[in-house]
């Protein structure tokens, strides 16, 4: 029953993170993230943070989700490798991801881009990190 929950935490997680891309996408993110880039360089050069054209920028989120679906045969199995993976996942892309378009959006005093699909991806990665969690003697082996 546990890999079947963390499976189901995965695939979740996955779409969730389709929509906010979706939801990204169709709000012109990259019209507010490269400029804040560009900005950030010129105060810190040391920084090696890339700036995207939209092609790149889209090809790679969706990559990066087709691959999370295609390991979910692997999440239902309750592979050890992925609940490991889980946490990093949740944590940088899920929770410090929405938290930053909800905090600037408040910060901002406006909607930024993401921000209407980030609740949704917060409470998919804390359904995964919670998923994630078990002890060695519950799992699979």
């Amino acid at each position: 029953m546990r890999t079947r929950w963390f499976g189901i935490a995965w695939v979740a997680f996955a779409l969730a993170l389709a929509v906010h891309v979706t939801d990204e996408a169709t709000h012109n993110f990259l019209a507010v993230y490269n400029p804040s880039v560009l900005a950030i360089r010129a105060r810190l050069p040391f920084l090696p943070i890339p700036t995207f054209t939209f092609g790149v920028w889209i090809s790679l989120l969706v990559a990066g989700i087709v691959l999370l679906l295609c390991l979910s045969p692997l999440a239902f199995r309750g592979s050890g490798l992925l609940r490991i993976a889980a946490w990093p996942l949740g944590l940088i892309i899920g929770i410090a991801n929405a938290t930053l378009h909800i905090s600037s959006s408040i910060y901002y005093q406006r909607w930024m881009p993401g921000v209407y699909s980030s609740p949704v991806l917060l409470i998919a990665a804390v359904l995964l990190l919670a998923a994630s969690r078990v002890s060695s003697a519950t799992q699979n082996p």
